[in-house]
């Protein structure tokens, strides 16, 4: 059972909109199923002498005569508003259980508390089976406002109740941190336009994808222009600072021609002008150059930045756990543009799913992420990776996905742990995807018995405990076949097998052979490495025997750029 509360300043429109046909005549039958006062309600739906205006007049006149009373003007947003619907599969639900939870949300919102005879003024209609539209004016008889603080969380909390109580569907419940959902008026518009998602959902994907992606503040404006979409920018009156931004969808226009803006903050929380900037670069580090020696270090930055973030989330730090997941949620973006192939498709599901699972309510140290927020930026300038590195990556995002979905649900955040077992599903599903034939290539390709049987005695003297296991493991032919690349890389395998053996869940994997398969992949190859070190040894060296006239100038421009 889903309560959505809003509030507004337009009664006679909310009360035409409930008593009317509907945008699309889905309205059938509506009419009151409980009121602050059944008997002086009069319900258009049950007497036809009673008209929308009559209603509308006398939910106003109430309003009005209070705040005439005190001296003062109608209050703004005094229009209290809370569609309650329940889950799909449900049954449907008499106009009798309607009006108990009508009754049972007014008073735990603070609306219309039981036996209080000077709270609020409100209304229950029923225009479809599977939900009811609940109004209020929020002016108390003795002209004080209701006490409504939290009223979204606490509408939540006895649907929960109710949902045990009358055998509904038991939904998670939230933490007010997900973002806003589009209104029937936008999935309508929507529909029309033949779109299958609303103006709203689609900005909200591309506002993330950029965010993700980008350095600085300017280049996420630049880039969201690119794309077609509208950007104005609120600046601050003495400053001259950006203070807040709105975007609208390319063709999106209301009943005048003009774009439908949507705030940042209205989009997502944390798409907020303050939230964006807590994850960007500054311009001078932004504006250094970029140099990538070797090609695989974007992906063995950011396998390396998840491991630590798996980490993270074992921790007590509950702050670093969160930024950890906020990183992580942008950094899926920045994975599924950068893998090709056809199981990029779940990795974008994945990323749109994990959204939710980005925020709770814990304060996040974004600080203590920026290594993996800035290896997923990596990614946008990488080319094409080598060596199987892009599903070694797939592999860690994961396992980290589900160790966000058992954190979350450790801290009872229900809705974000429901979030992220949907991306490690999609995740999972990527993951297979590309993985089962580089695996049976790999097995394909073992090296030569004697080669195998080597590694076999290396893989008992490194991880004894587990070498029975990992030989059962249907990957141990294609392990074979990635040590005798990585010895040949310049690896002593005993030496890299230990190391990898005591990293975590090694010992407690389901597959351990395919585990170690894709670790001992994301090792750095040592040859290039001893390769760069020489080169870097020489060049010191040429410095270093420079004569001292001609080095100068060098070491005072060093100095100014330290």
């Amino acid at each position: 059972m889903v309560p959505d509360v809003s509030t507004g300043s337009d009664s006679r429109g909310l009360i035409a909109y409930l008593f009317g046909p509907g945008r699309r005549d889905e309205h059938t039958n509506p009419h009151i199923v409980a009121a602050w006062d059944m008997a002086g309600a009069p319900d258009p739906g049950r007497d036809p002498a009673a008209t929308y205006s009559q209603l509308a007049k006398r939910l106003d006149h109430h309003v009005d005569l209070r705040t005439r009373e005190l001296g003062g003007k109608k209050p703004p947003q005094h229009v209290w508003h809370c569609p309650v619907r329940t889950a799909p599969g449900d049954r449907y639900l008499t106009d009798t259980e309607w009006a108990e939870v009508a009754h049972r949300v007014v008073h735990a919102t603070g609306i219309a508390p039981e036996g209080d005879e000077r709270a609020c003024r409100w209304i229950a209609v029923r225009h479809a089976d599977d939900h009811i539209h609940i109004m209020a004016t929020t002016v108390r008889a003795d002209g004080r406002r209701p006490r409504t603080h939290q009223d979204g969380r606490r509408a939540q909390a006895e649907c929960r109740r109710i949902e045990a109580e009358f055998g509904l569907r038991r939904l998670k419940s939230g933490d007010l941190t997900a973002p806003r959902t589009p209104t029937g008026a936008e999935r309508a518009k929507a529909e029309r336009q033949g779109q299958t998602v609303t103006a709203r959902q689609w900005l909200r994907e591309r506002a993330y994808a950029v965010a993700a992606a980008v350095q600085t503040e300017a280049d996420y404006f630049t880039v969201l222009q690119s794309l077609g979409i509208k950007v104005k920018t609120r600046l601050g009156p003495e400053s001259g600072d950006v203070i807040g931004y709105s975007l609208a969808a390319p063709g999106d226009t209301n009943s005048a021609g003009e774009p439908v803006w949507y705030g940042g903050s209205k989009l997502s929380p944390d798409l907020s002008i303050n939230r964006l900037r807590e994850n960007l670069t500054d311009q001078e580090i932004a504006d250094r150059p970029r140099f990538v020696a070797d090609p695989a270090e974007p992906w063995q930055h950011t396998i390396a930045a998840i491991q630590t973030a798996h980490t993270a989330l074992d921790s007590d730090d509950d702050a670093a756990a969160q930024a950890h997941l906020a990183a992580f949620g942008g950094a899926l973006y920045n994975i599924a543009s950068a893998t090709p192939g056809p199981h990029r498709a779940e990795l974008r599901a994945a990323a749109t799913a994990f959204n939710r699972a980005r925020r709770s309510a814990t304060r996040a140290d974004h600080q203590a992420a920026t290594a993996l927020r800035q290896a997923a930026k990596e990614l946008t300038y990488a080319s094409n990776e080598p060596g199987g590195l892009a599903i070694a990556l797939l592999f860690a995002t994961v396992h980290l996905a589900r160790a966000a979905a058992k954190w979350h649900e450790q801290r009872g955040h229900q809705q974000q742990a429901a979030a992220a077992d949907e991306a490690f599903r999609h995740l999972q599903a990527g993951y297979q995807q590309a993985a089962t034939p580089v695996l049976a290539d790999l097995s394909r390709r073992t090296p030569r018995a004697e080669t195998a049987r080597r590694f076999e005695k290396d893989l008992r003297a490194a991880i004894p405990d587990d070498a029975d296991r990992i030989m059962a493991d249907p990957s141990w032919p294609a392990l074979t076949t990635t040590l005798a690349r990585a010895e040949a890389n310049g690896n002593n395998v005993r030496r890299l097998l230990s190391e990898l053996g005591s990293q975590r869940q090694q010992s407690s994997a389901e597959y351990p052979a395919e585990t170690l398969n894709w670790r001992v992949i994301a090792q750095p190859n040592r040859r290039t490495q001893a390769a760069r070190s020489r080169s870097s040894i020489s060049k010191t060296t040429s410095v270093s025997t420079t004569p001292r006239a001609s080095a100068s100038p060098v070491t005072r421009k060093s100095s100014r750029l330290s």
